[in-house]
């Protein structure tokens, strides 16, 4: 069977374009469909496996964490839609290969052909695109395969989800004690410094908290301090999803071992990750070492600090949270920026004052009000510099100056906020938070 290339005709999406409608910008729910449709269309390629190829847009490779953001917004559409199901479902099991093959390889190729974002890398493997290891990598396919089950019920993934998973468990345990059990090194010469590792590609120098360490970012960019404290607490939900699928398939050991470390990766996140500042209070740091350094600011990419209720199960009420987002969402953050055409966060891989739509998106979906989503949804729009798409990043006095053109992830994340302000059910069974 092959895979639908538009859900233009799908009565979920139909309704929400009724609903965007309603709010008198007919443009609302043509670019729902247009982002929606052209991830179908243009991002993804069947394998004879069975299997399905995902780029994340102008790069021919795919991410492991990209393409997983890149089919969260049809989940709620899985309902009596056999063929969507079929499609994500191919996405786990080439998403399970990959983890497989080097688990810590953030990007890989369709075939093992030894295409390389930079050929003199360290890593041999020709199936592996980049090999920067980054925590939140190998979290996303286990948040996407535990939301699958929640959306559907079906099993069919659960052997390959609960093998990969303690795959991810051992590297997550290993990576609790860096300096002293990790084989994993990271060079690459003539390079920006967050292209690279210091120390010999070993990373900066850490002290073991009970924290997973993590070499580079969900950007792509080089941690200053090696535990990332956003991608350990989606680490720790997607743990609480691999408990659950355990517990679905009556593996008492992976319930008990996969609670255990989440449980483990909070209380250590909470006691190490977190800092009291002068004027938001106690508030999470984006980095740590566990010798005293922590990195007060936040980035465009997830998971950060901000989408912490979108991926790792932190409540949006949550008083810590709370006084994170207040810090983020201000010029005390350094990656905040407010000019004539938008406000929000922007990112260190991507120029100065640039704000990114996926950060826009976040926090309409973090926010407590529909009118702060609808807010969000219009800022998108009017940001697309009409193209009708969109983008890594923008200026935020010119929306026509902005990175990469092509960049799926920002489409899916316009529509997984479009289908929440249409009220279409893209926060399915696992998130109860009311709205």
């Amino acid at each position: 069977m092959g895979f639908p290339t538009s859900v233009k005709d799908h009565p979920v999406v139909e309704r929400a374009v009724r609903c965007l409608d309603d709010l008198g910008d007919p443009r609302l729910g043509e670019t729902l469909v247009r982002c929606l449709d052209d991830t179908l269309a243009r991002t993804i390629r069947a394998l004879p496996d069975g299997t399905a190829f995902v780029v994340t847009g102008d790069i021919p490779a795919m991410w492991l964490r990209d393409s997983s953001t890149q089919m969260m917004p049809y989940l709620a559409l899985l309902q009596e839609d056999t063929g969507l199901q079929e499609l994500l479902l191919a996405v786990l099991r080439r998403q399970f290969r990959y983890i497989a093959l080097d688990p810590y390889a953030n990007a890989f190729n369709a075939e093992p052909d030894g295409h390389a974002h930079d050929p003199d890398d360290l890593c041999a493997n020709p199936w592996v695109w980049e090999e920067k290891y980054e925590v939140d990598s190998l979290a996303f396919p286990l948040l996407l395969a535990h939301r699958f089950w929640a959306a559907t019920g079906r099993t069919d993934h659960l052997a390959g989800a609960l093998r990969t998973a303690r795959t991810v468990i051992e590297v997550w345990h290993r990576e609790q004690d860096h300096e002293g059990l990790s084989p994993y090194r990271f060079r690459r010469r003539d390079c920006p410094p967050g292209d690279t590792l210091a120390g010999e590609g070993r990373g900066t120098p850490v002290g073991r908290t009970g924290m997973t360490w993590s070499g580079f970012r969900p950007s792509d960019d080089a941690c200053r301090y090696g535990y990332n404290v956003p991608a350990n607490l989606c680490a720790a939900a997607a743990l609480d999803g691999v408990a659950e699928l355990a517990g679905a398939a009556s593996d008492l050991e992976l319930t008990v071992s996969a609670a255990r470390l989440a449980a483990e990766l909070r209380a250590a996140t909470l006691r190490h990750g977190t800092v009291r500042h002068p004027e938001f209070g106690l508030i999470y740091a984006y980095e740590v070492d566990g010798l005293g350094n922590a990195l007060l600011m936040d980035d465009a990419n997830m998971p950060g600090l901000l989408s912490l209720p979108l991926v790792a199960n932190v409540s949006p009420t949550d008083p810590v949270y709370l006084a994170t987002r207040r810090f983020v969402l201000s010029p005390a953050n350094p990656t905040w920026y407010r000019g004539s055409a938008a406000e929000g966060i922007g990112s260190p891989h991507t120029p100065d004052e640039h704000v990114w739509p996926i950060a826009i998106a976040v926090r309409g979906l973090t926010g407590t009000s529909r009118a702060e989503r609808v807010a969000a949804l219009r800022t998108l729009l009017a940001t697309d510099a009409g193209t009708g798409q969109m983008h890594e990043s923008f200026h935020k006095d010119d929306p026509g100056r902005f990175t990469r053109p092509w960049f799926s992830w920002a489409n899916a994340m316009y529509a997984e906020l479009a289908l929440d302000v249409a009220q279409a059910g893209t926060r399915p069974l696992w998130d109860s938070t009311p709205r």
